[in-house]
């Protein structure tokens, strides 16, 4: 998938080992704005933050309701669906 048209969702840990979810285009920019305590206000407090998960979606759309469905989850369910699914180090393509 050409980097510019790639949509992601991804999961962060937080330092306190809490979990934040969100949406991107550009995931190195946006770890690092988080990392800067410019991103997220619920990120802001819980720095330094490690991304643990991605997947890469042909839409922001389709990309947002990964987001959405995850953050829907209880804790135990959101690290069965990352087990499942690919490490930070590799991309899911969904079509």
């Amino acid at each position: 998938m050409d980097k510019m048209n790639e949509h992601l969702f991804y999961v962060l840990e937080c330092n306190d080992g809490s979990y934040y979810a969100g949406y991107t285009n550009d995931l190195e920019k946006r770890i690092r704005t988080h990392n800067e305590g410019k991103g997220a206000k619920y990120t802001r407090a819980k720095l330094p933050v490690r991304l643990i998960y991605r997947e890469s979606y042909e839409t922001k759309q389709e990309a947002m309701r990964a987001e959405y469905r995850f953050k829907q989850l209880a804790r135990p369910a959101k690290e069965q669906y990352m087990r499942k699914g690919q490490r930070s180090n590799e991309i899911t393509e969904k079509r």
